[in-house]
């Protein structure tokens, strides 16, 4: 197995937890954590296999990481008082997560013949982002990557990072920058509590 195939099953664990968690916080059944938990970790990539016109989205026609999200559920369900106290390891694989996410939607856009630069950023950024997006659309919140955590920007700078690299060096180069870079800016804005600026309020 590729590495960075390794870290799309760790992140698709990562977010399928993440949905799960937010679901319980919402006092969801368990059927309503599970649709969390599958929009969570496969929705943006769905998104993107709409977008190119893929006729049946890879996360339907292939149902690995649905199970995978299943799984997850469970065990957040069984676990859920000990999961909680972990909250930074979460963390840190929904990095994980993100970076493998952005670089393997930069590469779904190339092998599907999208090369137009803004659209390949574009449709990376979906990739890693859109499922947590759907997620606090879904239960009445502004969506975590619009608040001011240097989240969707990571994502942003890893996208960049693979349409800088693969012209000179090829598709995988182009794929593994896309993931230091992404996982790089996460970790860095998480242990400085790096934040964007917010428009300060008038009165």
């Amino acid at each position: 197995m590729e590495f960075i195939s390794l870290m799309e099953l760790i992140g698709t664990v990562a977010f399928a937890a993440a949905g799960a968690l937010v679901a319980i916080d919402k006092e969801l059944d368990y059927y309503g954590i599970s649709i969390f938990a599958i929009i969570t970790a496969v929705g943006g990539g769905i998104v993107r296999d709409i977008i190119i016109n893929i006729p049946v989205p890879v996360s339907l026609a292939n149902p690995l990481y649905i199970i995978i999200s299943l799984v997850t559920t469970a065990i957040v369900i069984a676990f859920y008082k000990k999961i909680v106290k972990y909250h930074n390891v979460v963390m840190f694989c929904d990095a994980i997560g993100l970076a493998a996410f952005t670089a393997i939607g930069a590469e779904v856009a190339l092998v599907n013949d999208v090369y137009m630069p803004f659209v390949v950023i574009t449709l990376a950024v979906l990739t890693g982002t859109g499922g947590g997006v759907i997620r606090d659309a879904m239960c009445g919140d502004i969506p975590y990557v619009f608040r001011e955590e240097v989240y969707a920007v990571a994502s942003v700078l890893g996208a960049i990072a693979f349409m800088t690299i693969y012209p000179y060096f090829g598709k995988h180069a182009a794929v593994y920058t896309s993931f230091g870079v992404t996982l790089a800016a996460r970790l860095v804005s998480m242990k400085f509590n790096l934040h964007l600026k917010k428009v300060a309020k008038q009165g």
